[in-house]
């Protein structure tokens, strides 16, 4: 379903596993982003009704989500830990040439945002399956269902505002190159890295 080309190696749980602090953190940072970047489309592209409407009720959940992971921080007795870059996102980001039209950059970024919420839906299944923390695993079955609806919203986004067969093939060109980041990731308690 989700079209990733490279899936993540099983043995990453076995990483995450040993320091849920650090996904746990690594997470909370990568919701807020989810907010913020939600918030970034509402305030560049505030012509598109539509698109607005969706990215309110986003940006809403996210920082719902946002909460719900730095109250399991809060509930181990920790603090949320300090920001980290998202390695795997600077490279994603590498991917489409700077500059183009307003609606090309609309469209590159919305498949951004698809592809890395479908690297996390597909990271937190691994999480709802394997992990020995059954309420966790529980906690990562129900995100992995909200990151499925991210994906295919901002995919079926890009392909409403962008020419359909150019954005597919942008798609699996963008997959295929998510790939290549993929084979130097997944050895780091991180979502995406």
């Amino acid at each position: 379903m989700l079209g990733l080309k490279l899936p993540t190696d099983p043995r990453w749980v076995n990483i995450v596993s040993k320091n849920i602090d650090e996904i746990l953190t690594d997470h909370a940072y990568c919701e807020q982003k989810a907010a913020s970047t939600a918030i970034s489309f509402i305030v560049t592209y505030p012509e598109y009704p539509e698109l607005v409407q969706e990215m309110i009720a986003l940006s809403r959940e996210e920082m719902g989500h946002f909460k719900m992971v730095h109250d399991r921080i809060l509930a181990r007795g920790k603090t949320l830990g300090r920001y980290r870059k998202d390695e795997y996102v600077i490279q994603l980001m590498k991917f489409f040439p700077k500059g183009g039209s307003r609606i090309t950059q609309l469209v590159h970024r919305l498949l951004y945002a698809a592809l890395i919420e479908a690297r996390s839906c597909e990271r937190f299944r691994l999480l709802s399956e394997e992990l020995e923390d059954k309420e966790l695993a529980e906690f990562y079955r129900k995100l992995m269902v909200s990151e499925a609806g991210h994906y295919t919203l901002f995919l079926n986004f890009a392909r409403k505002f962008g020419e359909r067969k150019e954005v597919d093939e942008k798609w699996q060109q963008l997959l295929d190159y998510e790939a290549g980041i993929m084979k130097d990731l997944g050895k780091k308690e991180t979502i995406h890295g």
